[in-house]
């Protein structure tokens, strides 16, 4: 088994994943402008994509690894293809609706298989935290992409331009690549199997893990981080754009620029992850993105552009924005290596499903209701409300933390 050749496909699949969709923000920002969206109606393309990702989660967790992992990656990759190649012709909504249906449902197999081939290929726990920061620090790397992707394909100059759409040319083209590799890359994926082939024993098996503590706490902090996370990334192009007064594809570049701060982030916690004990960097990065907030939103009030302006002569808030994500991008890859490997893994694609399912979910609400707060009172307001989440996620990670030694020790 080449390890090398399974981390590069895993890469390379969350790579063109974080670019589909993450770029909802600048879709959503695009419907307002192409086909006249409201930001209430526009917000609901989070939901067509992470409630197929938690249906399709739920669904197939548990006996994924029957259909086969490399199996479920070639199904979404062929999906996504597709529905590439086809988006350039789109004149309506509901194509964008079926975009990312189509990316949700593809997503769930694909993220699911990727966590649980990285406990196959991990030898401890550390390594497994390691591989877990530095995939999620790519995804961002893939995001941050998107982002450039999409805003050089914007025409500035006529808000009602559709040249946009031809990214997906190109998009469609990586996947098509990645099936291709995909077909070639040959690996055992045994070790993820259980030793029953009763679907019914496997499901139980599934269900059971709500009966562990640690679990539960876990599924906390997942959907409350995803909600703040969420919030911040689809809304960002759209504050930039409307409460700022940045042109569009400034605004765009401004996600790029947070994704690329996640990245930063999440490369580091690749790093730390093996020097300090996950707690601790966790609860330093909740509270300090809680304080970023406090001394960075204000500084975004009352400022004048020059009709002119650019990355080169912004002012200081505009790049200190989006550095927040530095703080933010180190909690997911963290909680999430620590809780799959604390269970066994037969039982690490079940575990995979829940991260998926709970993730949607958290993602869906956050983006949901920051679009409603920001149309009725600004982005700021939306923003600051982030607090109470964060807070919940700081009591909900220090529980984890707490069941996690105790199950250790019983051991």
């Amino acid at each position: 088994m080449n390890k090398l050749s399974i981390k590069t496909i895993l890469f390379l699949n969350y790579f063109l994943f974080a670019i589909l969709l993450n770029s909802v923000g600048t879709v959503i920002l695009q419907m307002q402008q192409n086909f006249d969206i409201s930001k209430s109606s526009a917000s609901v393309l989070e939901g067509f994509k992470d409630l197929p990702i938690a249906i399709c989660s739920f669904l197939l967790a548990s006996f994924l690894p029957k259909i086969g992992l490399k199996r479920a990656m070639m199904i979404a990759l062929a999906l996504v293809t597709v529905m590439c190649f086809i988006m350039p012709f789109s004149n309506g909504f509901w194509y964008f609706k079926l975009l990312f249906c189509v990316v949700g449902i593809s997503f769930a197999l694909i993220k699911i298989s990727v966590f649980t081939t990285i406990g196959l290929i991990s030898k401890d726990e550390k390594e497994h935290s390691s591989i877990m920061g530095y995939l999620e620090g790519f995804f961002m790397v893939g995001v941050l992409v998107g982002n450039i992707l999409f805003s050089l394909f914007i025409d500035d100059a006529n808000s009602r331009s559709r040249t946009w759409l031809n990214t997906y040319w190109l998009l469609g083209t990586i996947s098509l690549i990645s099936f291709i590799f995909m077909f070639f890359i040959k690996f055992n994926e045994e070790d993820a199997k259980s030793n029953t082939s009763d679907l019914k024993e496997d499901v139980k098996n599934s269900i059971g893990l709500f009966n562990l503590r640690r679990v539960l706490y876990f599924l906390g902090c997942a959907f409350l981080f995803v909600l703040v996370e969420q919030s911040f990334q689809t809304w960002t192009p759209t504050f930039y754009k409307e409460i700022l007064k940045l042109p569009t594809s400034m605004a765009v570049q401004a996600g790029a620029v947070l994704a690329g701060a996640f990245a930063l982030g999440r490369f580091l916690s690749g790093f730390f992850s093996r020097k300090f004990r996950w707690i601790y960097v966790v609860s330093f990065c909740i509270i300090g993105f809680a304080l970023s907030i406090i001394l960075v939103l204000p500084l975004t009030k009352n400022i004048n552009f020059d009709q002119n302006v650019s990355w080169f002569n912004a002012p200081l808030a505009v790049y200190i924005f989006p550095l927040m994500g530095i703080f933010l991008a180190p909690i997911y890859p963290s909680i999430n290596s620590v809780i799959l490997a604390s269970v066994p893994k037969y039982l690490q694609s079940s575990m995979s499903g829940l991260i998926v399912v709970f993730s949607a979910i958290g993602g869906t609400l956050g983006s949901m209701v920051t679009g409603v707060i920001f149309q009725r009172f600004g982005g700021s307001h939306a923003f600051y409300l982030s607090f109470i989440p964060l807070m919940l996620l700081l009591f909900f990670v220090i529980m984890m933390n707490r069941q996690t030694n105790t199950a250790k020790k019983s051991k």
